[in-house]
């Protein structure tokens, strides 16, 4: 059994950066798993925001294109996601999931607050 945690969030200005930051408080990430990031805004489904595979490539939802970026650090079993020029529309809770062969695992969610 795999336990992911994200770490990150915070509040922050509308322009600014956060980086949130995803790993295995119990097991590991694999580096053969794809690490994608979600994010739910109260009242809203859960929406995509990037993906990251084991061959580094990455795509992301149209919403973030240009400002987000996703990463992982095999060594380290470590997914990141580095937010620039933040907007308030990205005020959600922001989730983590590692899926491969072995299983599919998501974290609890990390909170992001963008203020106008």
């Amino acid at each position: 059994q795999v336990q992911l945690v994200e770490s990150g969030g915070g509040l922050v200005q509308a322009g600014g950066s956060l980086r949130l930051s995803c790993a295995a408080s119990v097991g590991t990430i694999s580096s053969r798993n794809t690490i994608s990031w979600y994010r739910q805004a109260p009242g809203k489904q859960r929406e995509f925001v990037a993906n990251i595979n084991s061959g580094d490539d990455t795509s992301y939802g149209d919403s973030v294109k240009g400002r987000f970026t996703v990463s992982r650090d095999n060594v380290k079993a470590t997914g990141y996601l580095q937010m620039n020029n933040l907007k308030p529309e990205d005020t959600a809770v922001y989730y983590c999931r590692s899926r491969g062969s072995l299983g599919d695992y998501w974290g609890r969610g990390t909170q992001v607050t963008v203020s106008s």
